[in-house]
């Protein structure tokens, strides 16, 4: 059953720098909201990716227009090009992108690790061969925490260390204490920076790959340095769903109940709502617009490629559930058309589309848990959602 709580009433919008409340709870999941100066955050809330300072193939009123409350920019891209400073001296990244709503930039940790060439970690922080020109960078959590300050982010991440979770107890133990070092430092950083502190969050990062002792060890750190919120790192990079849920049925209660728990680079549809089951607030992914990109659309009854012939004649839309601007014009049959034709509105639509499912998803989800019915809800998406037969 949920249950509902009046406490910590969220404050004006406009005047609270971080501020976390729920509303209800049923079972581990919780409804809620986080409050900052650029607008409200409702939870569970799913963030679109805007790598490079914009969410591809859509305009910022688009993005808003589907239900995001909050966008994700990436440290490590930005500071590439057109580079950190650069963005700040434009008025920073909400003037420079037209979003004037909360932005989370991620700390570049995990980019540095799986896109540079020759990435070198060592306890200072990760040199690295920028993946454009080849240039050499050195990026460290007191540099993670300045780039991010310049671009004005709302919801800073702490630099970590990634290591896949295939790689050794040991290895991974090393890498999640050298994490949370980082953290400290990125702690120590971040409130060098006493305007950027004074209107904005930082979020520590638990790490410990599937290992269930150093996801308590490190969830102990984060909270003895002290953090606005959680995310959980190192999931969602191959280890399939069942292991993931497995970790997360024991890494999300020792974070703090109090603070918004984020679990990064998630996800399918179908993991988001495990998720969510599991006391999981904030998701991002590049899944809705990447998939938009290459033709494939998320409905309520599972994928949908458009590009498969059979749809070249479907005068059906993309998803009669659907009430989206895409699905409320076009039919299949001109989808398909654009997609194989290669037009880039065909990428504009499926992903205006998918991002358009995604904050319906959310809204049910926190619709659900408020009415105290998640578990009907969970169950009924999962059934339909497997039910297409191509």
């Amino acid at each position: 059953m949920a249950s509902t709580s009046t406490e910590r009433v969220p404050t004006d919008p406009n005047s609270a720098r971080f501020e976390f409340s729920v509303s209800a709870r049923d079972g581990k999941a919780r409804s809620g909201a986080i409050n900052m100066r650029r607008g409200t955050i409702r939870t569970p809330a799913f963030m679109p990716v805007g790598t490079a300072g914009t969410v591809k193939a859509m305009r910022p009123a688009e993005v808003r227009a589907s239900g995001a409350d909050i966008i994700l920019g990436n440290t490590y891209h930005l500071m590439l090009r057109p580079g950190a400073e650069r963005v700040a001296d434009l008025g920073g990244l909400h003037a420079f992108s037209a979003w004037e709503r909360p932005i989370l930039t991620d700390s570049g940790g995990y980019q540095v690790m799986s896109l540079s060439k020759l990435a070198k970690v060592s306890e200072d922080g990760v040199s690295f061969a920028s993946h454009l020109d080849g240039s050499r960078h050195m990026l460290s959590p007191e540099r993670s925490m300045e780039i991010q300050r310049l671009l004005g982010s709302d919801i800073v991440m702490c630099f970590d260390e990634l290591v896949p979770t295939t790689t050794t107890r040991d290895a991974q133990a090393k890498a999640m204490e050298r994490s949370m070092r980082w953290a400290a430092r990125s702690r120590a950083g971040f409130d060098a920076g006493e305007d950027h502190a004074a209107r904005s969050a930082l979020f520590g990062i638990q790490q410990g790959a599937l290992d269930e002792e150093l996801r308590r060890q490190s969830s102990e750190a984060l909270i003895d340095i002290g953090f606005d919120g959680h995310a959980v790192g190192g999931l969602a990079v191959g280890e399939g769903q069942e292991a993931m849920f497995g970790c997360l049925d024991h890494c999300v209660d020792p974070l703090p109940a109090d603070k918004p728990r984020y679990l990064m680079g998630v996800g399918k549809p179908d993991d988001i709502v495990g998720a969510v089951e599991r006391g999981i607030d904030m998701f991002d992914c590049v899944l809705p617009t990447r998939s938009g990109r290459n033709g494939q659309a998320f409905t309520w009854t599972g994928p949908l490629n458009i590009r498969n012939a059979r749809f070249a004649q479907d005068r059906e839309p993309l998803d009669a559930r659907c009430t989206c601007p895409v699905c409320g014009t076009w039919e299949r049959a001109y989808l398909h058309h654009l997609v194989k034709a290669g037009e880039m509105l065909g990428a504009m639509l499926m992903t205006q589309h998918n991002l358009h499912f995604y904050q319906q998803l959310m809204a049910g989800l926190r619709g659900a848990i408020e009415d105290g019915r998640l578990t009907a809800f969970a169950n009924d998406f999962r059934r339909d959602y497997a039910s297409r037969a191509f």
